[in-house]
């Protein structure tokens, strides 16, 4: 889905931090844990996560995985098979398979707490929550921190190519101006694309009046005959080989376009724009219930937790990663943008199911 990691800019920009490079060396080891993970040896967790979306060993980088197991004595089956949210709830809800963790996003976290889906987290239980800011606490999908803890975060913006594109847009237009017929991309996911419509028409993204997703659903179908195509992982070659002059996309995906091609740039919309978080949950699945509180900890690690932020490029919700000196997005502004320069933003919510239906049918007469 929209989880690519940053491999080739973490790389880079982390040669020259000796102290994290040097775990990276090692690949599979931590070598400060500050909790105990040992007493549950021999036993067996399922993770289901997105795919490229935890710090894996690749160039170096730290094996998150490897290094649980080896800490642990507990054999992890990694699943990163799921494209998106639904497929992710799907799985889950057919019962085809018993996950012990797993990483959705936040309106998919409320429509799963409200489906008795999720057990709730004893963080007493997990030391290493102290760690997470106090501005990812209480959020609308669990006001009171029961059934989730926080993972990444991350908004979504407009890259532009600067050869391409004249001036220096600010607005979600861009994605309509004629001038760049066939080089404009949008996202191939319903409720992406209409979020850039509804933005650009002053909406609510959450909104349940079917005649305002009429009009948005409008907008993206004026938009259809200039577009080039819809795509998620596809934008990185349309984007970094200048092939596409226009694309929303997430915010941390294009510090690694950027790594590529130098003539890209990158604006929050000025009319606002989306801003999620994906937390770590607990299924009622869930067959080692100890472990995957051991496994939550252990994310939780500076060491871990710092690996994963260099890996993935998004903002970190843990205090130990961005207040790191050597950590190499510490204050990057596209990540951590200043007051000034915070972009007006909205989450996604579950959405009433009749509207979900009713914007699904819409978005098959869009792409038809």
């Amino acid at each position: 889905m929209k989880r690519i990691a940053c491999v080739i800019v973490a790389c880079v920009m982390i040669v020259a931090l000796a102290a994290f490079s040097a775990s990276c060396a090692r690949n599979d080891t931590v070598e400060n844990l500050e909790a105990d993970y040992t007493g549950l040896e021999g036993t067996s967790l399922y993770v289901m996560n997105w795919g490229e979306y935890i710090s894996d060993g690749s160039e170096g980088s730290l094996d998150v995985v490897k290094a649980f197991e080896k800490a642990t004595g507990i054999k992890v089956t990694y699943d990163d098979s799921t494209p998106s949210n639904e497929a992710m709830y799907a799985k889950l809800k057919s019962g085809a398979v018993s996950v012990d963790v797993v990483i959705p996003s936040d309106y998919m976290i409320q429509r799963m707490i409200k489906e008795d889906m999720l057990q709730k987290i004893d963080t007493s239980k997990i030391s290493n929550y102290k760690y997470i800011m106090d501005e990812y606490k209480g959020l609308y999908y669990d006001t009171a921190n029961e059934y989730s803890v926080p993972y990444n975060v991350g908004m979504v913006g407009v890259i532009y190519n600067k050869t391409m594109v004249e001036g220096t847009p600010d607005s979600w237009d861009l994605l309509w101006d004629a001038k760049y017929t066939n080089n404009i991309l949008n996202f191939s996911n319903p409720r992406d694309a209409f979020a850039t419509a509804q933005f650009l028409l002053g909406q609510d993204v959450n909104n349940t009046d079917k005649a305002l997703w009429d009009a948005a659903g409008e907008k993206l179908k004026e938009q259809s005959p200039i577009l080039q195509g819809r795509v998620m992982d596809e934008v990185f070659n349309k984007m970094e080989g200048g092939n596409a002059a226009v694309a929303p996309y997430y915010a941390g995906d294009y510090l690694l376009m950027k790594s590529i091609n130098d003539d890209l740039e990158f604006f929050y919309p000025k009319e606002g724009t989306n801003i999620f978080v994906d937390a770590m949950c607990i299924p009622k699945s869930a067959k080692n219930y100890d472990a995957a509180l051991m496994f939550i900890n252990f994310m939780l690690e500076n060491e871990v937790a710092l690996a994963n932020a260099e890996y993935l490029c998004y903002a970190s919700p843990h205090s130990g990663v961005v207040n790191n000196p050597d950590y190499s997005f510490k204050g990057n502004e596209i990540l951590y943008p200043d007051e000034a320069h915070k972009p007006k933003t909205q989450y996604f919510y579950d959405i009433d199911p009749e509207i979900r239906s009713y914007y699904e049918k819409l978005w098959e007469e869009i792409v038809r």
